[in-house]
């Protein structure tokens, strides 16, 4: 009697245990779904955190990360990147915001980087004005779409967009560079749109 107790003691320990065990999992909440959203959206977001970090700062350049669940399309991405500057302090940080979801995801929400200097006379890292981008990025992939875009993704459906933003001195304009595929000078197909009128600039 003794010896059979001393058995299902333990059999009755480990059972509980699994049911305690089960309880728990399925009591633990599922992880958000991944959330894509726009550049403007994502720079929206950002924008507080950096102007606690300087209150002059304006945003240098925009851009998006295809990752996994993440693909560009519609001008939508779970990860965009901002980097900031301020003239006043000559120091320079960048920003992300973060939708995505998953065990190797990057945190949700709006993270920052280490600080760096800046030089106001870098014609090639000017800040631009958030009055400029009245074009957001969902629209730059209209255009784009309408300008070789849309051909290469029937050809090529895996194909992941990258977006960028940024202001050409030179021109004096702010633009959307919409990247098929790679990087800048890999790309498959890389369309420039103005982010202020919408109009289809170039594409290499």
């Amino acid at each position: 009697m003794k010896l059979s107790r001393l058995i299902l003691m333990p059999l009755a320990a480990l059972l509980l245990a699994g049911c305690d065990s089960s309880s728990k999992s399925a009591n633990k909440p599922a992880p958000p779904p991944t959330n894509l959203e726009t550049g403007r959206f994502a720079l929206q977001k950002i924008l507080g955190a950096a102007r606690l970090w300087a209150a002059d700062a304006q945003p240098v350049r925009v851009e998006s990360q295809p990752m996994k669940g993440s693909n560009g399309r519609d001008g939508k991405s779970g990860f965009w990147r901002a980097t900031f500057a301020s003239r006043q302090g000559l120091k320079s940080q960048p920003f992300t915001w973060s939708g995505m979801s998953g065990p190797d995801a990057p945190p949700r929400g709006v993270d920052h980087g280490a600080s760096d200097t800046f030089n106001p006379a870098n014609r090639s890292t000017q800040p631009f004005d958030l009055n400029y981008l009245r074009i957001d990025s969902d629209k730059a992939f209209e255009v784009a779409q309408a300008h070789g875009g849309k051909e290469l993704l029937e050809k090529a459906p895996e194909t992941e967009i990258k977006y960028l933003l940024d202001w050409d001195a030179h021109a004096s304009e702010l633009k959307w560079h919409v990247i098929y595929g790679g990087n800048e000078g890999l790309a498959k197909l890389s369309v420039v749109v103005d982010a202020s009128s919408g109009l289809f600039v170039h594409k290499d």
